[in-house]
């Protein structure tokens, strides 16, 4: 069984904390982006346009043999459109309408609301996908690949001591990170650039990076104090998700836990084959 540092709120090793099983879970990368990606399509807004678009116009065909000659519309060397007519100013007169290869008509497969966004994952599926993804938190290799700056630790994951779920003030906690070798991390999650292309204009400005996940048993005032922490998150340890620990997809997020977290993922792992 897998062991890992236990830390004290003052940042020193004071002990070894026993893994739960769901650490030495099999690395499935494919389920991992197919549990995301499911929790992501929930997010999905449906869209479609206006029912009515291109259709709010008085434009018809007359095609019927029994209409007198002067008002059919057949055999006069146009195509076979709905058009305007009859009372429409002289400029308007035959300007064809509600097509879809015309000016001003309707599209030909627009967006529908009634589209089904969401993706649906097997249950299994799903928690083993997330049982993967908190495996993929104790491997360095995989954190490293992500981008995150943990050359100084020594094991992963960090396990820290209960009281860090009472600290509510964000300099207290940036000093803790700091005391167990966080700093580089730190400095990486403020970096911010411009994003690439439109989506400048539309409240996205800037790419963010990721940066720790809080794993807590209870929050007692820490999720006030990640809030100044960009990039970074508190959740409780039964909200676990492939979205919270895989962002993008991508396993191997550089994740905290406290003591009694660990704990509670023992009992809640421990029917995983």
């Amino acid at each position: 069984m897998k062991e890992a540092n236990l830390y004290s709120i003052n940042g020193e090793v004071v002990g070894k904390v026993k893994l739960p099983k769901v650490f030495s879970t099999p690395i499935r990368e494919d389920l991992i982006k197919r549990a995301f990606l499911a929790t992501q399509s929930k997010k999905r807004q449906p869209y479609g346009t206006d029912v009515y678009a291109g259709k709010r116009t008085s434009a018809h065909y007359h095609g019927r043999r029994r209409l007198r000659a002067e008002y059919l519309m057949m055999d006069r060397e146009m195509a076979r459109h709905a058009r305007i007519h009859g009372n429409a100013p002289p400029h308007m007169m035959f300007v064809a309408r509600r097509s879809s290869n015309v000016r001003k008509g309707m599209r030909a497969h627009p967006p529908k609301v009634e589209k089904v966004w969401e993706q649906k994952i097997n249950k299994k599926e799903r928690r083993l996908a997330i049982a993967s993804a908190i495996a993929a938190t104790a491997v360095k290799e995989l954190v490293q690949a992500r981008g995150h700056k943990v050359q100084n630790l020594s094991s992963l994951p960090i396990v820290v001591e209960d009281d860090i779920q009472k600290i509510s003030k964000t300099k207290e906690l940036v000093e803790f990170l700091k005391k167990i070798g966080l700093e580089e991390e730190l400095k990486r999650i403020k970096k911010k650039k411009v994003r690439a292309g439109k989506g400048k204009m539309r409240g996205r400005r800037y790419r963010k990076r990721v940066g720790i996940l809080f794993v807590v048993d209870k929050d007692e005032g820490i999720g006030k104090a990640i809030k100044n922490l960009p990039g970074c998150h508190v959740v409780r340890v039964e909200n676990l998700s492939a979205e919270y620990l895989a962002p993008g997809a991508h396993p191997g997020r550089l994740t905290i836990f406290t003591k009694s977290a660990i704990e509670r993922l023992g009992e809640i792992w421990q029917k995983l084959s």
